[in-house]
């Protein structure tokens, strides 16, 4: 165990990393005070900021047994997504191109930006509540599997975001919030975690084993 700030996890691109990724995470976490295309704005700049910051970092190995605790919970997911899905509103979806079932599909597939955004923000936070612990060898395993992750996984979220963002930015179509179209989104909030809660419900019935 290296015990010295040599570490790599207090590196010159570590700590810049740990800077950008509480940013994102910060960002997502207060998005309801930002206004659609100050949000979009914001995001445009952040989400290309965290990959160049994230591509410098070296591979590290696990240096633990045991698995990093994960701090973000389905709930924590779940609120973060319906957040950027109430701010982008209609523009929430695109059309995905970089994924194996395109080349198997007969029809577009979509993808949502809120959905993605949520994605990088997991991986983010649970990285973050754990570097902040100050333990070396455990900063070393989150470094290690968020780094794992973004090469698998998050990286490409990243790109495919940043693609979508922009096409909203720059579209000549006005993106700022229509008249009523906040009481829409807050209605679809609504019924969409109505429709997860009939979900679990169902699940919760469905492991239920009948006595015999």
């Amino acid at each position: 165990m290296e015990e010295s700030f040599e570490h790599v996890v207090y590196s010159k691109n570590v700590i810049e990393f740990v800077t950008v990724a509480k940013e994102y995470c910060n960002f997502l976490e207060t998005a309801n005070d930002l206004k659609r295309k100050e949000f979009v704005t914001i995001a445009t700049r952040i989400i290309p900021l965290l990959y160049l910051k994230a591509v410098v970092i070296p591979k590290v190995e696990n240096e633990l047994e045991e698995r990093i605790e994960q701090t973000v919970d389905e709930m924590t997911y779940t609120q973060i997504q319906d957040t950027v899905a109430s701010k982008l509103g209609r523009f929430n979806d695109y059309l995905e191109v970089f994924t194996a079932d395109m080349q198997r599909s007969d029809t577009p597939v979509i993808a949502f930006i809120a959905e993605d955004m949520a994605d990088i923000y997991q991986d983010l936070k649970n990285f973050i509540s754990a570097y902040r612990l100050g333990v070396t060898e455990v900063m070393n395993d989150a470094l290690a599997d968020v780094i794992r992750n973004f090469e698998l996984y998050w990286g490409q979220r990243t790109v495919n975001t940043l693609r979508a963002l922009h096409a909203v930015l720059y579209s000549d179509e006005d993106i700022e919030e229509e008249e009523g179209e906040e009481e829409y989104q807050a209605n679809q909030e609504k019924e969409n975690w109505y429709n997860r809660m009939q979900q679990d419900w169902q699940d919760e019935n469905d492991e239920i084993t009948p006595l015999l």
